[in-house]
């Protein structure tokens, strides 16, 4: 230390560390394919997790989301126009383009931002210079070289305004598809805005049913899909067309050349030319809709891709990605692989895993030794085994890529009173002596703790709170500094937090602690985290309170909790809190992420659909990986992740990195990263000659950042400049060089 201080002069200088969020990403599943076309050598994908472009000659996926730019999410329908664009249609009303030449993303935000209940944009068709889109409120023209909407019709014939269209297209007239039967021009209209430019036929004119799916030109014959069979228009109504398909619901048409393809419920695929009706292939799935390619062959969309059949072969066309969009709990291992669990019994796939870029699914049917897909709840422990909690089967534990089951009968824990055997595992934890605790649902002992210890013997608890009370729902463990248990109750009659401590006797209740936690800003509680100082973060639905002195659980007879709550928290309603390596605390709201220094003091930032790249603004769970200071957001529209500064720090020096190099300074907000710290690293800035320019303390993570400004805050001047970074005993000491260019 004295070999330090006698080349610098010592200044002490508070300085503040904003939050920078970089590299959004976002992780969802594109399986469930609502639309699809075929353009430039690429079978473009739309599908619940925005829309993907499959290049067939380099056999590459390009993925189109929120942070690629375009700004639907629910991607509903899909054309290429005579362009070289690629539109986009949303359900919440999106339209967004892709020319595929420049690459240049652009949206048209009329319809999202109008003032309709109802936005979804069904389907999009290229006419000339028109595209055309059917919308849950009417029928919108889109201009596609100048990418305006230039004008929309609500109202036709006889049917209310802003009825449902299903699909509509241009040839000499528009025809179009809903619920109510064929709407259609009338011949020699040019006011489209009034109601009498338009015949809406139903099945009083000819058709068997008023459910119309879509109308196409085959040959000179414009022909209608119903749910009983398709029809022929004679100019005055419609006839019976292809007799051996009626009372079959026709879901698609598609015409190629001289030949009207034909997609039923079932998934059945028929070829009609020259009055001749076969029935050419079934996919192995539901197919919604469905295209013919003289190169690609037979493609339909399913809710496992975009199936296509080939020369007698199936491939299944769909980015690398989660099974599906639901994501209940998320955990990182020491790896930086993310862990994803699905679902309860209602909604579980399974769970999934993310590394290096690659999703893994496991389920029951990939992994037969998964009883069901019910995975719901996850926790990566430090020794690198990851615990998925289930919906009836008790846990699975991963340990070195096997996976083992955890029952009833295993763990000697009960499940639900009308079935023991049922054993609904809602929480996992380790204490400090690596012991691993978990949480019961709703016991039928209420015993809803058991703990496994390193011996491998399992001990059960009954929680003296909640000994006299039939109490189900207990959800959330976490286990803080002085091994007292947390969790949540959510049952109907009992909510709350609830501690328990066992004073270290497994076999002795005598001296076992437990209570619902008084004062809180309402028992209603979603989260509960404890953070590097050993208090704990209670998320309710009336916003944060902090707990402060849970020692005293383990001190005094009758523990007096001091609680406070976090001001710019307040009245938000809190799903979920992550601790960052800085102790920072990220808190899910159902507005947005939200973002508050170490105690609450201070709110550092808010993220949600409408200044970032979120899906939502439902935060569901947060993880971090502390590796890298990746932040792993799940909605309840899809996972994505942002970079952060927050990195948990390194034992000892291994050499900084100072980027970028070199560093332009201007003024405003770009700065200098330090990478490579210890925690309580003190860091200064000299000059080439030794002069103090700046002094101040690390964040706490493994990374800094200067705003190349000196200790009087100007910005300093171009030349050669020495970082020293030290611990503050002295006995850790890295260096290194920076270059700066005054601009």
């Amino acid at each position: 230390m004295k070999k330090i201080l006698a080349i610098l002069f010592v200044v002490t200088y508070s300085f503040n560390f904003p939050q920078q969020a970089s590299s959004w990403k976002i992780y969802t599943s594109m399986r469930a394919i609502n639309d699809f076309t075929i353009s430039n050598n690429s079978i473009w994908g739309a599908s619940t997790g925005g829309a993907f472009q499959y290049d067939l000659i380099k056999n590459i996926y390009k993925k189109f989301t929120k942070v690629e730019g375009i700004t639907g999410i629910t991607i509903t329908s899909i054309i290429n126009d005579n362009a070289g664009n690629i539109w986009f249609g949303s359900s919440n009303g999106a339209l967004d383009f892709y020319n595929i030449g420049s690459g240049q993303i652009g949206s048209i935000p009329d319809i999202l931002n109008s003032d309709k209940t109802n936005k979804q944009i069904n389907s999009l068709q290229s006419s000339g210079d028109t595209i055309i889109a059917a919308t849950d409120f009417g029928i919108t023209l889109i201009d596609p070289n100048n990418k305006v909407l230039y004008d929309t019709f609500f109202k036709f014939d006889y049917l209310t305004s802003n009825s449902v269209v299903n699909y509509a297209v241009k040839y000499d007239l528009i025809y179009a598809a809903s619920n109510n039967g064929a709407i259609i021009q009338k011949p020699g209209s040019t006011n489209l805005s009034a109601p009498e430019s338009w015949t809406v036929y139903s099945t009083i004119n000819g058709l068997p049913s008023n459910n119309i799916s879509k109308i196409v030109k085959y040959g000179s014959s414009i022909i209608a899909a119903s749910d009983m069979g398709i029809s022929k228009f004679n100019g005055l109504g419609f006839d019976p067309y292809i007799p051996q398909l009626n009372n079959i619901n026709i879901t698609d048409l598609y015409v190629n050349n001289d030949t009207l393809y034909i997609l039923d419920s079932g998934s059945n695929v028929y070829s009609f030319a020259n009055n001749n009706l076969v029935n050419i292939y079934t996919f192995p799935s539901n197919v919604t809709k469905i295209k013919v390619d003289t190169h690609e062959g037979l493609l339909g969309s399913s809710s496992n891709g975009i199936i296509q059949f080939n020369k007698n072969q199936i491939n299944y066309i769909f980015p690398n990605g989660p099974l599906t969009n639901i994501f209940s709990d998320l955990g990182v291992d020491n790896d930086g692989t993310l862990w994803v669990a699905s679902g309860t019994d209602k909604t579980g796939v399974g769970f999934y895993s993310l590394k290096n870029g690659n999703w893994t699914n496991y389920n029951a049917s990939s992994y037969p030794i998964l009883p069901t897909n019910s995975y719901f709840r996850v926790f990566c422990a430090p020794d690198d085994i990851t615990y998925f909690g289930n919906w009836g089967r008790g846990f699975a534990r991963i340990k070195n890529g096997n996976i083992t089951i955890f029952s009833s009968a295993i763990t000697g824990m009960l499940g639900i009173p009308k079935d023991p055997k049922f054993l609904v595992v809602t929480g996992l934890a380790e204490d400090s002596k690596n012991n691993l605790w978990f949480l019961n649902y709703g016991a039928a002992d209420r015993k809803n703790l058991a703990v496994l210890t390193q011996d491998s013997t399992y001990y059960h608890f009954v929680v003296p709170a909640t000994s006299n009370l039939d109490v189900e729902a207990q959800t959330n463990l976490v286990i803080d500094q002085y091994d007292t248990k947390w969790y949540i109750s959510n049952d109907v009659l009992y909510h709350g937090l609830i501690y328990f401590n066992e004073n270290n006797t497994y076999t002795d209740p005598s001296d076992d602690k437990s209570a619902f936690v008084q004062n809180l800003n309402t028992n209603y509680v979603n989260a509960v985290v404890v953070d590097k100082r050993g208090d704990l973060w209670v998320g309710t639905s009336l916003g944060v309170n902090i707990v402060t002195n849970t020692y005293t659980i383990t001190t005094q007879q009758n523990p007096q909790l001091s609680i406070s709550s976090v001001f710019a928290l307040r009245q938000q309603s809190i799903n979920c809190i992550m601790v960052d390596p800085l102790n920072q605390k990220w808190v899910g709201t159902n507005q947005g992420l939200f973002l508050v220094d170490q105690d609450g003091t201070n709110l550092l930032a808010v993220y949600n659909s409408q200044n970032s790249p979120l899906l939502s603004d439902i935060i569901l769970n947060l993880a971090i990986d502390q590796n890298s200071g990746t932040v792993y957001v799940s909605t309840n529209a899809g996972i994505i992740s942002l970079k952060t500064s927050s990195v948990k720090p390194l034992e000892s020096f291994a050499g900084l990195k100072i980027y970028p190099s070199p560093f332009k300074i201007k003024n405003d907000n770009n700065t200098l990263t330090i990478d490579g710290l210890i925690a309580g690293t003190d860091i200064k800035i000299l000059t080439i000659s030794g002069k103090l320019v700046r002094e101040f303390t690390s964040p706490g993570g493994r990374v800094a950042s200067w705003d190349g400004r000196n200790d009087s805050g100007s910005l300093v001047n171009s030349g050669v400049y020495i970082i020293v970074a030290y611990d503050q005993e002295g006995n850790n000491v890295a260096s290194g060089k920076i270059a700066i260019i005054r601009e």
